[in-house]
């Protein structure tokens, strides 16, 4: 099993807006990698661009922040693993929003990236708190789904199977398939087709 992830603490950064695709979050011409290790590096990078140095993600206060707080439906469009990648080599751990895209947030959990969910108003007072107090520490607790945060204790939103995984360790899909070798082995044996 992997190291079970029950609680992701660290400083946030907020990117707001809704629907914001995996095609912002890597563009296309970085999918031709053989390996994530320098996705990072380009993550939002058009949108970075564009913004000549104003984007969230380039601000001081950003570096090294472990939260990554957005809007609604965040990760949608293409189903690109890059995306999670990206950010999770950038430095991000953890992702608290109004909603993600069901197959980044498979994405994420197979990393062991927890995505939280908050409701509106919730999310709108942790975005100003954070914009107004970067420094401050942000706590993502999954066994108690709430986040804190110097605006208060707020109740987070999970998917169940995507929380259990990550507190119980199973999230590393293919460490968990190594670790069943022998129970494979002993299940083939017993079928006569094989």
């Amino acid at each position: 099993m992997a190291e079970p992830i029950e609680q992701v603490e660290g400083r946030g950064c907020v990117l707001r807006g809704d629907d914001i695709d995996t095609d912002r979050i890597i563009p296309a011409r970085y999918l031709r990698c053989v390996t994530f290790e320098d996705v990072g590096e380009h993550a939002f990078e058009d949108d970075r661009e564009q913004a000549k140095g104003d984007h969230p993600l380039d601000q001081e206060s950003a570096e090294g922040a472990e939260i990554l707080v957005v809007g609604r439906n965040f990760g949608c469009g293409s189903s690109r693993e890059h995306a999670p990648q990206a950010l999770m080599r950038r430095g991000f751990r953890a992702f608290v929003g109004g909603s993600f895209a069901e197959i980044f947030l498979g994405n994420c959990t197979a990393l062991g990236l927890p995505c939280a969910t908050l409701e509106a108003g919730d999310l709108a007072r942790v975005m100003d708190a954070v914009e107004a107090d970067p420094d401050q520490i942000l706590t993502l607790d999954l066994a108690t789904r709430t986040l804190q945060c110097r605006a208060g204790r707020f109740k987070v939103g999970m998917k169940p199977g995507a929380r259990d995984q990550l507190l119980e360790g199973s999230w590393h899909a293919t460490r968990v398939l190594l670790e069943a070798g022998e129970a494979i082995e002993a299940c083939a044996s017993r079928l006569p087709y094989v």
